[in-house]
């Protein structure tokens, strides 16, 4: 059995140790991520059961509802404002932690994107890692969505 994951916020307040595996590691590219990283993408790694979370700390949780009417728990510490981890109502077993909240971020393996030669290929790689996301796809955005599908071609993005 590997070392267990463990971090927390900023402030120590919130804590978690996930014994396990990540079934995933990602990048998220959603306009969610974006405005809640203040970058263009979040970086997760998401655990197949919640039995092998333990938590400490009281987080604040809020919502969001995606098109698909699926929603996802965003926590974070109410003392320093670090978004700790996710949760989703479609997929309860499943527990997400933010990449920057783990003690040792170097664990997160996560993968930008593959050497290409042609930039269509980087388009096409990127929207179609984009809308199988495993933490994501459950919410389907509508301007995501249609963000990906410019993605894919050499024309410009929709601007309806």
């Amino acid at each position: 059995m590997s070392e267990a994951y463990t971090g927390g916020c900023a402030c120590g307040a919130i804590r978690y140790e996930i014994s396990g595996e990540p079934m995933v590691m990602n990048d998220c590219q959603c306009r969610d991520c974006q405005r809640k990283s203040g970058t263009g993408h979040g970086s997760y790694l998401t655990f197949p059961g919640r039995e092998s979370v333990k938590l400490s700390g009281d987080a604040k949780h809020w919502d969001i509802v995606g098109d698909s009417g699926n929603v996802k728990t965003r926590a974070f510490c109410p003392s320093c404002g670090s978004p700790v981890y996710l949760t989703f109502t479609a997929m309860p077993d499943l527990f997400t932690v933010h990449a920057a909240s783990l003690d040792d971020p170097g664990r997160a393996r996560l993968r930008v994107g593959p050497p290409r030669s042609s930039p269509a290929e980087i388009r096409q790689d990127a929207a179609k890692r984009f809308l199988t996301d495993a933490t994501c796809a459950a919410f389907a955005h509508k301007d995501v969505t249609r963000g990906a599908s410019a993605l894919s071609s050499s024309a410009p993005p929709d601007s309806s």
